[in-house]
């Protein structure tokens, strides 16, 4: 065990002098807390230097909490009284960008009661640190991390809409990008100019011996407009490892340098006020020859590490993991082995969405229910991010092993997926666009908005836009029933089509996914509150699950889930176990009645079974079951 040393107290004394006894008692209980996992995680990434690292960051978290506003003193006070606050069933998340949402920061902050409206606790604004001019992968190639882009206002402007946010309720949540940096910053320029101390904060090789040797084992993230994952530069006269754009500088973290860089960063982004860091590109940080340089084991030491530090100077500060892998891969972001409860708190669940927009097209659950069955456990401290769709492309991750357990040949199904929903096929209701198609592999991935994908549009008339209603509604239904804090994309809320403009923006022209990132219709939204028109029905329908759900211990994120496999081909089903009682969802994915078991919820404890979203009892016939109506969605529990 690892206790912290007297030279990391000390080191933290002058930063504390002002403050009074039980502020600096607080720090140094934290601090007692937080150490060993600082420690631990140092050493696995820089052995013998790990004892000064971890007072250096100390010193750094020291003079953060004691410029710590008071109110977020209070907020980590209770943050750490509660500290299962991301599992509770009243979490709802959105996610915008800032300015096709609202505009500016303080417009955002001005619409906070549509959020509410909605149920929403959770706001992730897509990147708002200032990036570089011209093309910059949508904010994701930062310029300067302590400065909001001046479009959208100031950092004093960010710190004002946390605290309105704060007041709401709703907790911010900012993006910070770790893997890499813009050409532009200052690290990379410095290095440009050939100053040591930043050349090493960057992959740079002289010739191309070694990276021929990376890229035996390396991916294209984006092979049509970023081939290859390493770049020459002039300037800085080498190859530069550039994973996902030529002016996107990866960062070279064996460099602890660049660890207690980013420590800072961290410590002031909490002194704002934001809540929830979603680590950008975190499966790419650590290289390794051999390997894909993802995944890899120090990653999960790195999270460790800034995690620690946050905690003992803003504990109210969560981090989550933006990793979009496959299952097995995923979960160690929300901590396994020694990282346990040490790393993220959130991590997105990937495999849920693939599997809803799956059994939508297929009306059939079947390698849903392998699938999902098969996911390996989550610590009981990890929490999903759910959701339908996100500001991204569908990558229709369908696993080989799990598809050919169903019957089903694994490439030919992600094919038929990304057919189905550009409207390829026959019968296709879906009116999305292919995106980043590959010849060579046949990869295809898709975009498009949750309503132009499920043929929830108003122009296809009131019986087929009804339908298309019908399905996102289960689709929700299955988000906001897994547990996790499901959240919406923009825009989706009022089932906004694809903007049919979305290539005729600088810089957008090449990338179809703007399609699915529409500027919110504020003139759309009046009719919120109607639920005969289609943006009406679909607000309602989604306050209406944020407002269920909220009312359903059941729905904790900590609770265990269990797919139902015996059940009927066009029912997913889903039980919860709590001790509040047992819960049990049931999602026809079909277009057609469907049958499903009384004796089953009996089997899983539900004596007198209830419908929670619709009040109602849930019977059978003489038979002994139940009739689920097409695209019907339940949430069964004990009504007794």
């Amino acid at each position: 065990m690892h206790l912290a040393p007297p030279s990391a107290h000390d080191a933290a004394v002058p930063a504390l002098d002002a403050l009074t006894t039980d502020r600096r008692r607080d720090f140094g209980l934290r601090l007692d807390r937080w150490w060993e996992d600082l420690v631990a995680s140092l050493e696995e990434l820089y052995g013998d230097r790990a004892e000064a690292l971890a007072t250096q960051l100390v010193t750094r978290a020291a003079a953060a909490y004691a410029e710590r506003d008071e109110a977020l003193h209070a907020l980590d006070a209770r943050r750490l009284l509660r500290p299962d606050w991301l599992q509770q069933p009243d979490m709802v998340g959105y996610a915008c960008y800032a300015e096709r949402f609202a505009g500016t920061l303080a417009e955002v902050g001005a619409r906070a009661g549509y959020l509410r409206e909605l149920g929403v606790t959770y706001l992730h604004l897509m990147p708002l640190l200032r990036p570089r001019d011209g093309d910059n992968d949508g904010g994701y190639a930062v310029a300067d991390y302590r400065m909001v882009r001046p479009d959208l206002g100031t950092t004093e402007d960010l710190r004002s809409l946390t605290e309105v946010l704060r007041g709401q309720g709703i907790s911010l949540v900012v993006d910070l990008v770790l893997n890499h940096v813009a050409r532009e910053h200052e690290w990379a320029r410095r290095a440009a100019a050939g100053e040591r101390r930043y050349r090493d904060y960057f992959h740079i090789h002289p010739d191309r011996t070694e990276p021929d040797e990376y890229e035996q084992t390396l991916p294209e993230v984006f092979p049509d407009f970023a081939p290859g994952n390493f770049t020459w530069d002039d300037e800085v006269g080498g190859w530069v490892w550039t994973t996902f754009n030529a002016w996107q500088w990866d960062l070279d973290w064996s460099n602890p340098d660049v660890l207690l860089e980013f420590a800072d960063i961290v410590l002031f982004l909490a002194g704002l006020g934001v809540e929830v860091l979603r680590l950008d590109a975190v499966a790419f940080m650590w290289k390794r020859k051999g390997t894909n340089c993802q995944n890899q084991p120090e990653v999960h030491a790195i999270t460790q590490a800034l995690r620690a530090v946050a905690r003992i100077a803003a504990p109210a500060l969560a981090f989550k993991a933006e990793a979009i892998v496959g299952p097995r891969d995923l979960v160690p972001y929300l901590g396994t082995g020694a990282h346990a409860g040490r790393v993220s708190d959130l991590a997105y669940h990937n495999s849920l969405m693939v599997q809803a927009w799956n059994v939508l097209a297929t009306g059939d659950a079947r390698l849903a229910r392998h699938a999902l069955a098969h996911l390996p456990p989550t610590p009981p401290t990890g929490t999903w991010i759910t959701y339908l769709r996100c500001h991204d492309d569908i990558g229709w991750a369908i696993d080989d092993g799990d598809a050919a357990a169903v019957g089903l040949d694994g490439w030919l199904h992600r094919r038929f997926l990304a057919d189905w929903y550009a409207g390829d096929l026959d019968g296709s209701w879906g009116d999305g666009l292919l995106f980043q198609v590959n010849p060579v592999t046949g990869d295809k991935r898709t975009s498009g908005t949750a309503a132009s994908l499920a043929g929830a549009l108003a122009d296809r008339g009131q019986e087929e836009s009804g339908k298309g209603l019908a399905r996102l509604f289960v689709g929700y239904a299955l988000v906001y029933g897994w547990g996790g804090i499901p959240v919406v994309w923009s825009g989706d809320e009022l089932a906004m089509p694809n903007d049919p403009d979305w290539a005729a923006e600088p810089g957008h022209e090449a990338d179809n996914r703007w399609a699915h990132r529409p500027r919110l219709d504020w003139t759309l939204a009046e009719s919120r509150s109607d639920i005969g028109t289609v943006p009406g029905a679909m607000f309602q329908a989604l306050a209406h699950l944020a407002r269920v759900r909220a009312s359903l211990p059941q729905l904790h994120a900590s609770a265990r889930v269990r797919v139902l496999e015996d059940t009927d081909d066009g029912i997913l089903a889903v039980a919860r176990t709590h001790p509040a009682g047992p819960f049990v969802g049931l999602y026809n994915v079909t277009d057609d009645w469907r049958p499903f078991p009384l004796h089953v919820l009996r089997e899983e404890g539900i004596g007198r079974p209830v419908n929670a979203l619709s009040g109602h009892d849930v019977t059978a016939g003489a038979d002994g079951v139940v009739w689920l109506s097409p695209y019907a969605a339940w949430w069964v529990v004990d009504g007794a």
